[in-house]
């Protein structure tokens, strides 16, 4: 190691440190030092040791060599056993190159599992440890409990709820499968099926509306024909594979209702499956349970007996009728000039404290509770370390939707130090729910007039509601068992208007909660916002998701995450109905996984997220391998994707491509980068690396194309760091659900929300489209000059007509028609700006889609403070020209064209409240276009929300004949955008 550098960070990002000199330590006190290669294995490293150790002296002293374990710091600063003796040295990664060899001790599966663990999350158990927080403590044992007892009743399950939690279908729709069903009634679908273990294959026509039961049978019908076994199969002992995919058919839905089957009837594909055998799937269910059983009965062997509780005197805060204060005894480290007033603002709810320190703008903020996660009213001294306050043009200085955590980053941050008396000798509790209850159940009677019931229905009618007059607050409350029988999803209005700091009010609503109605998710996610802390109300909300199917959770499950963060403690509802459902259905599971991981750089919530990490991966001990290789993968990106952003500065870019292909070669990264399950879809596994069709991307960042391929299929990903995707990923959701709620009504607009994931700071994957190129390209093509092929309206139409010989055209158009409609009217909803012809794309097929949403939210962009798109959005007249098939009197096609906009943008306006709650709870992920309420504004104005349907699509139709009017604004925009990429 040089002098003066710390660390081997720099050795393991480099490659072309192929030897390491490493220092090893014997329990003998003998010391060693010689070289071994980055790639060796620890196992190897071990045997090496031993060879060299012979010559030394006390050898003999030494045991077995599986007696001992080495031992390094490793990068989370942490002393970690290396029990895994499969992994490599540069897996590892030591922090300094010295391994030391001790005597094993303890239980060596659950060291390794938790050293698995603390690798995986990034955060090592350690830090939990030091923590020395009676909070964190109680929460892990009990999640860890609840976790690992989740897993034995999975592995108890049948075995058609096992498959269901393993391989859960992914269907479409059933309406858009009925409506799919009557336009190819009568006709069959061939399916080409093989069985395990055998290349023989049969082609087999089947209608569209058969259950899985009859190709099953089929199969076996025709395997028996040909092949005259002895033995007589059973349809029941097999279930039918997607071919190069972890992805099932099975149980009693149509065939074509299978989105993989679904989406190869559309192109024109024939479905490949496999037949395979049930004793395939049991003995891999064995292999999960056997690791799962391993761990839990070393966890009852050491397992204490539970600590005998101990009766204390205690009270109720509501008996106490004295003033509530704090003090405050010290302010340290504040960012301001000596003599310059430093004031402090304080608010006090019935839950929360907010402080915020400020002089003439806000300099730092910190809220904490007043009760602890025992519901005690605190006592004593604080000690809080406050968060940065981001100058912005809000005005708030207080942050209600703020962490109640401390900044973990204590010497560079203001401090506060805080006392809460001691109000009693004994400790005071907020009231009981039976104790509430019991005060909620003296509501009086009240009757109502005609004109108070008529001003109600005004009340709860309007949608746009933010603020409510004193009048119109009496009214809600008093006419509150009124609202929860006739308008219950009205919830939210009567728990803004609730005097939550008087206790008859608090019991009467906590009364009426427990006889409210579930809600429906698209209003129950409101009450998820930091707008109602209540754990009480929290608890009704859950209690409604609780009746959301698993793709229904799934649907939500980027929101249901960030709301994570206004939970008050770590043991919450929220987080056990999370963890609930991921440990019940793998995919669910998976994507929770990587939307938290993506988080733990996020200093205020690394902690929480880390420990329901830690939990989650306690209850699903055989993913961890899948995992842990993954985020192997991920480095691996990452390291080759800094190669590439280095070398394109000095070298060309045919050089640079050359080389990134060389270094993708090495084995260490053709071991990490094959083989892996995709973090996109954990359905499909990412095989053998295509390094020569591998290439990077032109933009600033150097985003990394990499191409698999298996026996079936080929595979594209794009890797991009140092680019924010979370909003991208928002904005994809959006559009999944509106593809989901028009097929819901029978519409398909042929959508494409292509698989978008953040995986950690500014990275993540983008699934690459196959057989598709931007609508830049192909006029560029068709064209000679880029001034001219912006208003080539040709060159699309030409374009599909060479990929969609004969009768393949009329399909090809009705897709680009289909498409079309649903991203206008996607992206005027959603407000998707910077929209020009090098992100908007088309397949082969005709399916047009968009990509890159960097600006969404009626944020546009402008050039020397003119904005650039004038139009609501995008219809050119070459889509056009394409919609009516090459004729310009073909108005019949263009008017079907428009009926399917109207259609689609109806749906959505019915749906906008769920929208808008979508968004809303999505501040919490402090995105630049998305931190208050007022930028969701836009999009309660492109919904119509509080107007009627009729004054709605009136609204639509002007907006839809102003982006026709004025398309020629956006060739122009095109032209220009054409321009400055071709001269950069």
């Amino acid at each position: 190691m040089p002098p003066g550098v710390y660390g081997m960070q720099d050795v393991w990002e480099r490659e072309g440190w192929q030897q390491i000199n490493i220092e090893f330590l014997l329990p003998t006190g003998i010391y060693l030092n010689f070289p071994v290669a980055r790639s060796d294995t620890i196992s190897t490293i071990k045997k090496m040791v031993w060879k060299n150790a012979r010559n030394e002296p006390l050898f003999s002293a030494l045991s077995d060599p599986d007696a001992y374990v080495f031992t390094c710091i490793n990068m989370t600063a942490e002393r970690e056993e290396l029990e895994d003796e499969q992994r490599r040295l540069c897996d590892v990664r030591p922090f300094m190159p010295i391994l030391r060899l001790v005597a094993r001790e303890g239980d060596r599966v659950e060291k390794l599992i938790t050293t698995q663990i603390s690798l995986l999350i990034g955060k090592g158990h350690h830090e939990f440890d030091s923590q020395k927080n009676h909070e964190v403590n109680e929460f892990r044992t009990k999640m860890r409990t609840f976790c690992e007892e989740r897993a034995q009743v999975r592995q108890m399950l049948p075995w058609e709820p096992w498959m269901e939690f393993n391989f859960p279908c992914d269907l479409e729709p059933c309406s858009v499968v009925a409506q799919s069903g009557k336009s190819h009634s009568g006709k069959k679908i061939l399916v080409n099926v093989k069985f395990e273990g055998s290349e023989e294959t049969f082609v087999l026509q089947q209608d569209p509306q058969d259950l899985p039961m009859f190709l099953k049978r089929n199969a076996l019908r025709k395997k028996s024909n040909v092949f005259r076994p002895a033995k007589q199969e059973k349809p029941e002992d097999y279930t039918l594979q997607v071919n190069g995919r972890w992805e099932f058919i099975y149980g009693k839905y149509p065939l074509c209702q299978f989105k993989y089957i679904f989406t190869c009837l559309h192109g024109g594909i024939t479905p490949h499956l496999t037949m395979v055998h049930h004793s395939v799937i049991i003995k891999f269910q064995e292999e999960q349970g056997g690791l799962s059983n391993q761990v839990s009965r070393t966890r009852a062997q050491s397992k204490p007996p539970p600590l005998p509780l101990k009766r204390q005197n205690t009270s109720s805060l509501w008996s106490i009728h004295e003033p509530f204060y704090i003090y405050l005894l010290q302010g340290s480290r504040v960012n301001a000039d000596e003599g310059m007033k430093v004031k402090l603002l304080i608010l006090f709810t019935c839950l929360f404290i907010y402080l915020h320190l400020y002089i003439d703008c806000p300099l730092a903020w910190v809220n904490t509770m007043v009760f602890d996660y025992k519901d005690q009213l605190k006592t004593g001294e604080f000690s809080l370390s406050t968060w940065p306050s981001v100058p912005d043009d809000k005005g708030d200085l207080l942050n209600p939707m703020g962490t109640v955590e401390k900044n973990p980053n204590i010497d560079s941050t203001a401090g506060l130090l805080i006392r809460f008396p001691n109000i009693r000798p004994h400790p005071l509790y907020y009231p009981p729910i039976e104790k509430l209850n019991e005060l909620g159940m003296n509501g009086e009677k009240v009757v109502a007039t005609k004109e108070e019931h008529l001003k109600l229905r005004e009340i709860v009618d309007n949608k746009n509601y933010t603020e409510f007059f004193e009048d119109e607050k009496e009214l809600l409350w008093k006419l509150r068992e009124e609202v929860r029988q006739r308008y219950p999803e009205s919830l939210p209005k009567l728990l803004l208007i609730t005097k939550w700091n008087k206790h008859e009010d608090v019991a009467q609503m906590v009364g009426l909660l427990r006889k409210w109605q579930d809600l429906p998710a698209i209003h129950a996610l409101e009450l998820l916002d930091y707008s109602f802390p209540d754990p009480h109300v929290r608890s009704f909300t859950i209690r409604c998701l609780g009746n959301l199917r698993n793709d229904e959770l799934f649907q939500y499950l980027l929101q249901l995450v960030q709301v994570l963060k206004y939970e008050s403690y770590l043991d919450c509802d929220l987080t056990c109905f999370l963890l609930e459902r991921a440990l019940s259905n793998k995919k669910i599971g998976h994507f929770l996984f990587w939307h938290l991981r993506s988080e733990m750089h996020v200093p205020s919530v690394s902690l929480r997220f880390g420990l329901i990490l830690e939990a989650y991966c306690r209850g699903s001990i055989f993913l961890i391998k899948s995992l842990m290789k993954q985020n192997e993968a991920l480095n691996k990106m990452k390291a080759l994707n800094d190669f590439v952003k280095s070398g394109s500065q000095k070298a060309t870019r045919i050089q640079t491509t050359e080389d990134m292909k060389v270094c993708i070669k090495q084995d260490t990264y053709m071991e990490a980068l094959s083989d892996v399950v995709s973090p996109l879809n954990p359905s499909i596994v990412l095989c053998e690396l295509c390094a020569d069709k591998c290439k990077f991307m032109d933009s600033k960042m150097k985003p990394l194309w990499l191409m698999y391929k298996d026996k079936y299929d080929h595979v594209g990903i794009i890797f991009k760091n140092g680019d924010d995707l979370r909003q991208d990923m928002l904005t994809l959701q959006m559009i999944q659900l509106m593809d989901v709620l028009w097929k819901t009504e029978g519409l398909d607009l042929r959508m494409l929300p292509y698989g978008c994931l953040s995986t950690g700071n500014k990275t993540g994957l983008i699934e690459v489209v196959k057989n598709s190129d931007t609508i830049a390209n192909i006029q560029r093509n068709n064209s000679n000059s880029a001034a001219t092929a912006a208003f080539n309206k040709d060159a699309l139409l030409n374009w599909l007509k060479s990929k969609n010989p004969g009768d393949k055209l009329d399909q090809a158009i009705e897709e680009f028609t289909l498409s079309c409609a649903g991203y206008c009217v996607a992206t005027y909803v959603l407000g998707i700006g910077d929209r020009h012809s090098d992100n908007i794309m088309i397949r082969e097929t005709g399916q047009l889609f968009h990509i890159d949403f960097g600006h969404f939210l009626g944020n546009f962009k402008s050039k020397f403070g003119i904005n650039r798109e004038r139009v609501p959005f995008i219809l050119t007249y070459d889509f056009v020209h394409v919609i009516q098939e090459g004729r310009t009197n073909n108005s019949e096609k263009f008017e079907r064209f428009r009926e399917y906009c109207e259609q689609a943008y109806k749906i959505l306006c019915r749906n906008g409240t769920l929208f808008v709650n979508l968004f809303a709870l999505m501040k919490a992920a402090g995105l630049p276009e998305l931190s208050s309420s007022k930028d969701i504004q836009y999009l309660k104005d492109s919904l119509a929300l509080g107007k009627s349907e009729e004054e709605a699509l009136k609204n639509f139709k002007v907006k839809f004949n102003e982006a026709l009017r004025e398309s020629w604004k956006t060739k122009v925009n095109w032209m220009m955008h054409s321009f400055a990429k071709d001269n950069r």
